[in-house]
């Protein structure tokens, strides 16, 4: 009831407008009240009307009122603030029908601060202190507020349950040790927590421990669904673009003929017109000598006819026809027949191809499980051997590439295209492929100082020995990673910094990727595979193999062919 007369309260001193508790409160000459800023500004609104009213009543002044403070209203307004805090205040300390009530309090219960596992009582805050100044209680255990006091009492017995029987695992009281449960593994049920307690923090442990490596997996996951997005989209582009290509070298070849046909058409007509005036010309003089003939054919005056026969003129050569092979129809047989040849070919040739495109794309492998264990003989190796062929629009100009599988220093600049993958400052050479998932592939260098490199695709590809070389070269940045390969000794690099590595300097480099999980080892392979250098990071982008061959002419670095 107090609420409600309270809540009544607030609804009659509050203002009309702003529905807040009245501030500064004014009455109109109506009788209605409000907040003075709430009605001025109402009237301000009004001006232009040059009447004013009441939101309430709707009563209309003139001229505008002159409001001032309701002295004893504001009081009243100020005194139900605080009754109602008080009232609030109050209300708050009472347990309602979630809250563990004071098993002490009578009439109306306050909410329990805490429960005594020896009183089995709860206590709001004023009937807790005994608890806290009276050494009686000393010994007792408070715990947050319980509603489940009661399960710690023996149903049997109504004493507290502070056994526990191992053998039956169920808490007891002591009665019940010596009485049901005699001869049973019995312990103080304090005893059995502190053992419990252990077992839950090492089971909290273990699944603290999982829940970092499945969020780690998780993790990995995404970074391997954010590669494939990638690459798909790489090569959706790539693939695009060299379809345009193609497209774009048939539109020409199609308008070269086009255009051969037309030039060889215009001359062909060209003649033919020529020669086809000149036999016209022939067939009118002709005609002309005929009529001429024939008139004189009919002179009767036999002396006339001799007089005029030998004026005359002669016959002139009659045009060459002989080599004229009517073909109606037929003249541009051969270039429709060779342009349906070439069809043919490049419809075989894209037939037997696509098989290869097919299987590319089929044999993306996304790593859905946990990561493989690293093999440890070159056969598990070979398992996840991946052929590398090299992009000749990423290799310097100063490497040749043969078979796209083989880089050789040359000293003389080969003649390369422009290119925006191009290697300028820097005589190294990408893979064609993009690595992901486990892969494993050999690189044999030949008496030369090799780098055996990962890289991402967006690594630079300029820049000069003074500013921005560290941008492009293999190793010098954080976007590669390589096994600097010398005469007699290894020495690996990331981002400029560089580390020792300890091991036979064989002719032959195997690499092991595990992008999924980060790893990337290199090993000397020979009979045995030796370990030289592992790095476990993170790697954001799909991955490509590189190397980087150091002056000399002849040097040679070759990815290796798995048979």
């Amino acid at each position: 009831m107090a609420e409600k007369g309270v809540q009544l309260d607030r609804e009659t001193f509050s203002c009309p407008i702003c529905l807040d508790l009245l501030k500064d409160p004014v009455t109109t000459p109506c009788g209605h009240s409000y907040c003075m800023n709430c009605i001025k500004a109402h009237w301000d609104e009004e001006d232009g009307k040059k009447l004013h009213s009441c939101p309430q009543c709707r009563q209309s002044f003139t001229p505008r009122p002159v409001l001032l403070k309701n002295t004893m209203l504001a009081a009243l307004v100020e005194e139900l603030k605080k009754t109602g805090l008080q009232a609030a205040a109050a209300d708050h300390c009472y347990a309602g029908p979630e809250d563990v009530g004071c098993d002490v309090c009578t009439g109306r219960r306050r909410k329990a601060i805490k429960s005594c596992l020896q009183c089995l009582a709860s206590y709001c805050e004023n009937h807790l202190q005994p608890h806290h100044q009276s050494p009686v209680f000393e010994k007792h255990k408070l715990v947050d507020p319980s509603k489940k006091l009661q399960e710690n009492v023996c149903s049997r017995h109504d004493e507290v349950m502070k056994m526990f029987c191992c053998t039956d695992q169920q808490c007891i009281c002591f009665r019940c040790s010596v009485d049901d449960h005699k001869g049973h593994d019995t312990v103080s049920a304090a005893a059995e927590r502190t053992e419990r307690q252990r077992e839950l923090e090492g089971s909290r442990l273990n699944i603290q421990q999982r829940i970092q490596d499945t969020e780690k997996d998780v993790k990995l996951l995404h970074q391997e669904v954010e590669a494939v997005n990638l690459s798909a989209d790489e090569a959706v582009k790539d693939s695009e673009k060299i379809f345009t290509q193609l497209i774009r070298l048939m539109e020409k070849r199609s308008s070269d003929v086009k255009q051969q046909v037309r030039s060889r058409q215009k001359s062909e007509v060209s003649r033919v017109k020529e020669l086809q005036e000149k036999l016209e010309q022939e067939i009118a003089e002709l005609k002309r000598k005929d009529v001429e003939l024939q008139k004189l054919s009919h002179t009767e005056d036999h002396h006339q006819f001799l007089h005029s026969y030998p004026s005359l003129a002669p016959l002139g050569e009659s045009t060459d026809s002989t080599g004229i092979d009517v073909r109606p129809l037929s003249y541009f047989e051969d270039v429709a027949a060779a342009v349906s040849e070439v069809r043919d070919k490049l419809q075989d040739v894209l037939r037997d191809m696509w098989t290869n495109v097919s299987l590319a794309v089929t044999e993306v492998d996304v790593l859905l499980s946990h990561s493989q264990a690293e093999p440890t003989t070159r056969a598990g190796f070979l398992r996840y051997a991946r052929e590398i062929t090299l992009d000749p629009n990423t290799a310097n100009a100063n490497l040749f590439l043969s078979g796209n599988r083989k880089a050789i220093f040359m000293r003389e600049e080969q003649d390369y295209s422009s290119h925006t993958d191009r290697f300028t400052s820097c005589f190294q050479v990408l893979s064609r492929e993009s690595l992901t998932g486990c892969c494993y592939w050999e690189v044999e260098r030949r008496w030369s100082r090799v780098n055996v490199a990962v890289s991402y695709k967006n690594i630079s590809r300029t820049g000069g020995c003074m500013f921005g070389y560290n941008e492009c070269m293999f190793g010098h940045n954080d976007k590669s990673w390589a096994l600097n390969c010398d005469k007699n000794c290894f020495t690996f690099w990331y981002n400029s910094a560089q580390t020792p590595v300890s091991g036979p300097p064989p002719s032959r480099v195997g690499v092991y990727l595990d992008h999924t999980a980060g790893v990337l080892s290199f090993y000397s392979v020979s009979e045995t595979m030796t370990l030289l250098h592992r790095v476990q990071t993170t790697f954001t982008q799909p991955l490509y193999a590189g190397v980087r061959i150091y002056g000399g002419h002849g040097n040679t670095a070759e990815f290796c062919q798995f048979k």
